[in-house]
Parts: structure tokens; sequence; C-alpha cells
């Protein structure tokens, strides 16, 4: 339902279905927080059941929804149907994607919402491609990457995968943006100036939604991820 142990107070991570791109299998992880009014505030919210909507709920109530890019857009529909009363904050590509999902907020677009002061958010820029948006949970030190960083377990995949994976510069430790990824990535000094806010920031921990995540020491981890768009 949740994975343990947790990364912080008032932070969970909630592990989401199997799925394939491409035919390309991906595990899939939510983060929810609880911010300092109570609310819960959903990252990239994934495919779930009602036995763990009745787990978030005993969290408090959902009161925001972030669908981080284009891409991650499957479980934004169920849960707006679960939780009308929650804001949904868009990337800035989504609804060009995905015109039939409506949300109260884009990212770089609208003014920073109610829960700024403890999430701070950065629109990665260079890419033709990916509209990612990623995050900083102050009070726990945590960024939170979706698919610009990726470190698929070597332990779960089937030799074939792991090949292919492994290739793709996305397995276990070594991880971090997929090969083909990086190919949309025209504008380099943009990507550069992002990467450089990011890092930027206090972070500790690095959490993600394909693959292992870093519980501490991670800016070493996100510096490695982040060594191909150079100097």
């Amino acid at each position: 339902m949740f994975e343990t142990p947790a990364i912080a107070e008032n932070l969970w991570l909630m592990p989401g279905d199997d799925l394939r791109m491409y035919g390309i299998p991906f595990t899939t992880r939510s983060t929810i927080i609880r911010l300092a009014s109570g609310g819960l505030w959903i990252h990239s919210p994934v495919l779930r059941n009602d036995k763990d909507f009745e787990a978030v709920d005993a969290l408090g109530p959902v009161a925001y929804l972030v669908a981080p890019n284009k891409i991650h857009s499957l479980g934004v529909t169920p849960w707006k149907a679960r939780y009308p009363q929650a804001e949904t904050w868009l990337s800035p590509g989504f609804t060009q994607r995905h015109p039939d999902i409506k949300g109260d907020a884009t990212f770089g677009v609208d003014p920073p919402g109610a829960w700024h002061a403890e999430i701070e958010f950065h629109v990665f820029q260079g890419s033709a491609f990916l509209d990612e948006v990623v995050f900083l949970h102050k009070p726990s030190r945590s960024l939170l990457v979706t698919d610009l960083i990726q470190k698929h377990d070597p332990k779960a995949q089937s030799l074939f995968w792991w090949v292919v994976k492994k290739a793709a510069g996305v397995l276990g430790k070594d991880g971090g943006t997929g090969r083909d990824l990086r190919a949309t990535f025209r504008d380099r000094a943009a990507a550069r100036r992002s990467r450089d806010q990011i890092m930027s920031w206090d972070f500790d921990n690095l959490i993600i939604c394909h693959g292992e995540c870093v519980r501490g020491g991670a800016k070493a981890a996100v510096e490695q991820a982040f060594s191909w768009l150079g100097r």
C-alpha cells in the first residue's frame, strides 16, 4: 500500500500498477505529502483501487493533484473523480496533449499555489518533447523527479530488459536520463541552467517515479544523472 520505511514525516511513497510504454515495462509511484494545513498534495497520481484510496483518505483530505509532465496522465482522471474538491495542477504541455482532462492551474503559467511555501518547483527547460516539472519538498529536503531520472531495479528485470535498460542508461544506481530522452534536449544551455537551478536547492533525498529512490546523499546521485549535460 505504502512503501516502507518512510523517507520522512508527512511524506509517503505509494506504488502504482506496473505499466508499459512503447512495450517497455515500468514500475510507477506516487508521492503523497501532507502539508502544514493538513491537506494532501499528490504527485503523479497512479492508478489504484478503492482499498488504497481508503488508505489515502486516512492520511487526510486530498487538496492537490499534480501532473508533473504530459506523459503522466493515466491516474489524473480517476483521482479527479474520487476527489472533485482537489485542485489539479498540470505541466505546461499537458492540456495540449490531453485536451479532455481539465485542470485548475498550469505550472509556469499561473501563480504558485498556497503550498509553495513548503514545495518549490521548477519547469525543466531545453527539451523539444518533455515538459517536466521538478519539485523540492523543503521540510524533508526531498527532490521529486518524474521521468528525467530513472533507476530501474536491476534485480526486478529479466535478462532481456536488464540489457535494454542498461544500454538506455536507466538501470540501477548508475541510472539517469534515458538516452532517448537526452536526444530531445536541443537547447543544452537551457537544460544546464535548469540543472544548476535544481542543484542549488537544499536536498538530501531523491524521489523518482520509476525505480529506486535515493535516501540520503542524493546530491551526488543527481549530479551524476545529469553529467551528460556537461558544463
